[in-house]
């Protein structure tokens, strides 16, 4: 089982992200269920708890893990 991010480790990912991604941002996620759906970030990331780096989509509800959102361009769009 791999080591879990040190504190610093999750502090960095989360200045990295906010410093390339403003609230706003087009991002796809991958969700529990395998699934990847096209949204928006509705807040800063952020490290909860001292354990996980996370943020807020629009149309999820509750924050999801920072490693499983990735940014998208402004006009990606879901091919048919």
């Amino acid at each position: 089982m791999p080591k879990p991010p040190s504190p610093a480790q999750l502090a960095a990912q989360v200045e990295t992200w906010n410093s390339q991604n403003p609230v706003g941002t087009k991002v796809v996620v991958r969700c529990d269920d395998g699934t990847s759906h096209i949204t928006v970030t509705t807040s800063e990331a952020w490290v909860l708890s001292g354990h996980s780096a996370v943020i807020l989509l629009k149309g999820i509800s509750g924050c999801y893990l920072l490693n499983r959102v990735t940014a998208i361009s402004a006009d990606h769009t879901v091919e048919p």
